[in-house]
């Protein structure tokens, strides 16, 4: 963390290097010393100190400076740093001037030049005014820092892939005080949002994944051009891949759209998981497994979107959204599923205003004292429910089924009906969404066709279905009628072999029409959508792969 500032200004360069030296003397120790020339030079460095998080703890600026002069500045200054303390430096002839300083720019001192000796006229008040300062210092925000309207989607997805990507940050509205003073700091205004700052002072305006992975210190390019095992997936089968590759000597490299974890990432928490008898976070889970795979050294990459995948002789070539490449010897699918879209009249038009798939666990506090509706019957669901009835005055858990028994583990059901602000709502679907900035009411109807009812709702987290993201493997890859892709006994007709198939032996359990590309977890056909089960997939995968490296080409 940077020392505290004590900035001061003054037109004149010999007063301004005797002031800046004078106080170097007594306070550099503790805090930096910022000179400045000119109250324009002054404020944009202050911009600047803002934007980096850091702090300062007073301003001495002389009265009389061309352009702006000192009360201009100090005006200026305390949008940017209002609990600074705010120092004149006056002729005697200015005194008047100081005087009304106190009321505009409620001023805390002023002082007269020349200030010599500084040890009876300069160093007493600037020590009185550190004093005060550190009372009440500025907060310092070392984190990245993102400024955007409350209901807007493009806001929630900039939170969201920090927070799962484990970044800290801190979130300010274009409504907060603070908030106002980044967008000005930054030459913003309230429209071009969100805004996002990072530790440096860097900032970006309604940046893209990738672009903001990059200037948040996360890696999206490989380091090389050809590896022995490219995993595609950072959920737990991919992670699971990438440990056990890593760990065995493979050059190993992990490729992830959006942020690892996958759907088990957002779980707030997971409790029927081997070695975890209290429970884990999904969240937990991935950031050690993560740093596991990093210590092995993998490679993991983020914000790489894969487009395609090729067949080259011998290796196996993936085509990134940006066009660049990566090639390795055998590739893991691992991309896992997503939860499927709820079709009721609008519901897209509140995606991330209030509509949200997942748990969005950054949305959390937000919900205090609120009514929180989820749909979904699965143990996704049932952990959402459990979690933010911590948070909201009732969870409402909206499910087709006449009960939780079909679609649940047992220890959830348990759980769940032991809170008393959850409250299960069988054989009801939500049939529309309605709103104006945001989400406001949703329609609730009997499956059976009853009559519907409209409730007030501004949080609404749908947990249904599952859909592989395999569009990118068409006419590589055979996949079954929904998507999935198919591995091992299951691409077997008979004595026939896939088509294009070339090698004498069958494919192995989890591998692919394309000899060298297998898949684990979730994105498989027929796979158990259990955590523990994608992680041995993951493992599985692996021994395989090196099977394959030996003697399967």
């Amino acid at each position: 963390m940077a020392k505290p500032a004590i900035l001061t200004v003054d037109d004149d360069p010999a007063v301004s290097r005797s002031v800046a030296r004078d106080l170097r003397r007594q306070y550099g120790e503790e805090y930096r010393i910022v000179r400045a020339d000119s109250g324009q030079e002054a404020l944009d460095t202050l911009k600047e100190l803002k934007l980096r998080g850091e702090q300062v703890a007073v301003l001495l600026a002389d009265y009389r400076m061309p352009g702006m002069n000192g009360l201009q500045f100090l005006e200026a200054a305390m949008d940017l740093f209002p609990r600074a303390r705010r120092v004149l430096l006056t002729a005697y002839a200015d005194t008047d001037a100081a005087i009304q300083a106190i009321n505009i720019v409620d001023l805390d001192h002023y002082l007269l030049k020349p200030w010599h000796p500084p040890e009876e006229k300069l160093y007493p008040v600037i020590d009185a005014m550190l004093e005060a300062w550190k009372t009440a210092p500025d907060r310092p925000i070392p984190d990245v820092k993102i400024v955007g309207h409350r209901w807007s989607a493009p806001s929630f997805r900039v939170r969201d892939f920090l927070a799962r990507n484990m970044v800290s940050y801190r979130w300010f509205t274009t409504d907060d005080a603070e908030g106002q003073r980044l967008l000005a700091a930054a030459g913003v205004t309230g429209t071009d949002v969100p805004l996002v700052i990072t530790p440096e002072g860097k900032t970006l305006v309604a940046p893209s994944e990738a672009e903001l992975a990059v200037h948040v210190g996360l890696t999206t390019t490989p380091a090389a051009d050809f590896y022995d095992l490219v995993v595609v997936g950072g959920g737990p089968a991919g992670l699971g891949a990438a440990v056990y590759g890593a760990s065995e000597g493979l050059r190993t490299v992990l490729l992830e759209e959006r942020a690892t974890g996958g759907q088990a990432g957002q779980s707030s928490r997971i409790e029927n998981y081997l070695g975890f008898p209290d429970g884990v976070s999904g969240a937990q889970l991935t950031d050690r497994a993560r740093r596991q795979a990093i210590k092995f050294g993998a490679e993991l990459l983020t914000a790489c979107r894969v487009t395609k995948l090729a067949v080259q002789g011998s290796a196996r070539v993936l085509h990134f959204e940006d066009g660049t490449t990566v090639a390795a010897h055998s590739v893991i699918l691992a991309t896992g599923v997503s939860y499927r879209r709820l079709g009721a009249p609008g519901l897209a038009d509140f995606h991330g205003r209030g509509v949200y798939y997942g748990s969005a666990s950054t949305e959390a506090p937000s919900c205090t004292d609120q009514d929180v509706y989820i749909v979904g019957g699965a143990n996704s669901a049932g952990q959402a429910a459990m979690f933010f009835s911590r948070y909201a005055r009732r969870v409402h858990l909206i499910i087709r089924a006449p009960g939780l028994e079909t679609s649940m583990s047992q220890y959830l059901i348990e759980q769940i009906s032991a809170v008393p602000n959850i409250e299960v709502h069988p054989c009801t679907e939500v049939t529309a969404a309605h709103g104006d900035e945001h989400l406001e009411r949703i329609e609730l109807r009997p499956v059976d066709g009853g009559p519907s009812r409209t409730v007030d709702a501004s949080w609404l987290f749908i947990f249904i279905g599952a859909e592989p993201r395999t569009d990118w493997l068409d006419g590589v890859v055979e996949r079954d009628d929904r998507g999935f892709v198919l591995t091992g006994p299951d691409l077997l007709t008979g004595e026939s072999r896939p088509q294009g198939w070339q090698l004498a032996r069958d494919p192995y359990h989890l591998e692919c029409s394309v000899p060298g590309v297998f898949a684990a977890g979730d994105v498989r056909a027929d796979s158990v959508k259990r955590v523990a089960s994608a992680v041995g997939e993951g493992a599985m995968a692996v021994s395989l792969v090196h099977r394959y490296l030996v003697e399967g080409q």
